[in-house]
């Protein structure tokens, strides 16, 4: 199929994914990455032998998740098979501000209790702290070869925000499968969650599926052991470096350069690679198509040889 297959252009607007506010940017690199998948996801659809189907395109932040989607619905829709884009961003438990201050808290107790834990915490050491939260200079691995305090108060931080990135702590991964497992049912029509970014805009959108065979989630989370129902995961990867990078590019906060920032991605990209054995197709940030264990020798490389 991959051979013979003739994919139209895709015009300056499609349709993209329903997370208010998102600025999608379909570029050339875009498009060539959903040619190379599209095929395949046909073959995976084909499997399952005309049933409504959820396909979730994974992957970390900025590495192109809602634009490849948006092609890949557009592709699918032109071939006569209904598709929708949902956006996994819709269902923190917390708008975006006050999901990155909760990150930052849950970082910052997880740190003050690492301390206390091993009998370091002091009033200088505590103002020490202060200041550094007040710099956000607090998950700077440089700071701590000065500090050797810091390095355990860095060590129990990332353990605990690791307890909450990723976790029904910070998203409301039940109404996610609930929702899956509608559209699996048949549904015609599903009330579906939109999030701004203040605490008014906040609504739900009935959506007709009536005429949808296939959903198409494009989140970070999409491969989550958390979440029932997903039928194809795809993976885009992208190593923490290449992910900050597009983070730039994008400017998606005005915090990419941070220690803070860049600790948040590594965690991810860890829960990516543990996940990454259940998605059905891989493709690398160069667009190359990826089995498992061509993945898996690709990250040991890029962590220096560690598997």
């Amino acid at each position: 199929m991959s051979e013979q297959m003739i994919l139209p252009a895709v015009p300056d607007q499609i349709p993209h994914g329903d997370m208010p506010g998102d600025k999608i940017q379909i570029g050339d690199d875009h498009i060539r990455k959903a040619q190379t998948i599209y095929p395949l996801l046909r073959e995976e659809l084909a499997r399952l032998d005309g049933q409504k189907a959820v396909v979730a395109v994974c992957g970390g932040s900025g590495v192109g998740k809602s634009e490849i989607a948006s092609v890949l619905a557009y592709y699918l829709n032109h071939d006569g098979i209904g598709a929708y884009v949902m956006s996994g961003d819709n269902y923190p438990r917390r708008i975006p501000r006050d999901n990155d201050i909760e990150r930052e808290r849950v970082y910052r107790q997880g740190g003050l209790h690492g301390l206390v834990d091993h009998d370091l915490l002091t009033p200088e050491i505590t103002a020490i702290l202060r200041r550094l939260w007040e710099e956000e200079k607090d998950a700077d691995l440089a700071t701590a070869q000065a500090l050797p305090w810091l390095a355990v108060y860095q060590q129990s931080g990332r353990r605990a925000l690791a307890g909450y990135l990723g976790t029904p702590n910070e998203t409301n991964f039940d109404e996610v499968t609930d929702i899956l497992a509608r559209f699996h049912q048949g549904e015609a029509a599903i009330y579906l969650k939109r999030m701004g970014r203040e605490t008014t805009e906040l609504w739900y959108d009935k959506v007709d599926f009536s005429k949808t065979q296939v959903l198409i989630v494009e989140w970070t989370h999409g491969n989550s052991d958390f979440i029932e129902g997903v039928d194809i995961p795809i993976l885009l990867n992208s190593t923490p470096a290449e992910t900050l990078a597009h983070r730039r590019a994008r400017n998606r906060d005005g915090k990419t350069d941070s220690a803070f920032t860049t600790m948040v991605l590594e965690i991810e990209q860890k829960k990516l690679e543990a996940q990454a054995h259940k998605a059905r197709i891989i493709l690398s940030k160069q667009g190359q198509l990826l089995s498992y264990a061509d993945y898996r020798l690709l990250m040991a490389k890029e962590e220096g040889g560690i598997a």
